[in-house]
């Protein structure tokens, strides 16, 4: 489990396949590795990862195909700037909100429109996900909880503070590209218990 609250803005060091359906992923990222131990979960672009080595200030992951299929994590290269937290610790604030670190869907940045102080980004909205999105409600893009300011049936908007702007990949990504999307895990329950109440 995690807050969505980024620790550390990393680096990929390589993403190489490991048969037609894996691949192992090695990021740097010297905080989030410091005390990493095999097993651990490390979120990477809002993807919960497990560590299967580390050292070095770098740590590495195996992505299986439904992992790949399902996030943006495919599409990444060597250079790469990357969203990375620790597992939350129970006792901690809790900074963000609950995120599972279970990819839902990708989006793409749709526009971006400066102001003086913050910026609002625009991002498409798969169908599938539409009804879970609300206005003021939690979203995670890229492993980042933020709020949503505005939402219509293809497309959802946020406002990025200079700080998310500096120290995530939101404030690098350019128009077109792709985003991980993590709807708030409440309302996937929600949802159910209504729909099948046994």
């Amino acid at each position: 489990m995690f807050t969505g609250i980024v620790e550390e803005l990393g680096e990929v060091v390589d993403l190489v396949p490991t048969g037609e359906d894996s691949a192992l992923l090695t990021v740097r990222g010297p905080l989030v590795s410091e005390d990493a131990r095999h097993g651990d979960s490390i979120s990477v672009n809002g993807v919960c990862l497990t560590v299967v080595e580390f050292g070095d200030g770098v740590f590495t992951a195996d992505v299986m195909g439904e992992t790949l299929r399902r996030s943006s994590l495919g599409s990444l290269v060597k250079g790469h700037p990357v969203n990375l937290e620790r597992a939350a610790q129970l006792g901690s604030r809790l900074g963000g909100h609950l995120v599972q670190g279970h990819v839902d869907g990708v989006g793409r940045i749709e526009n971006r429109e400066p102001a003086a102080q913050w910026e609002t980004v625009t991002f498409s909205l798969p169908a599938e996900l539409g009804r879970y999105v609300v206005e003021k409600g939690s979203i995670t893009i890229d492993g980042v909880s933020l709020t949503v300011t505005g939402v219509t049936g293809t497309s959802f908007s946020v406002g990025l503070i200079p700080t998310t702007l500096k120290l995530t990949t939101l404030g690098h990504k350019q128009i077109g590209d792709p985003v991980n999307l993590e709807v708030d895990v409440i309302a996937k329950y929600v949802e159910k218990m209504l729909r099948d109440p046994r």
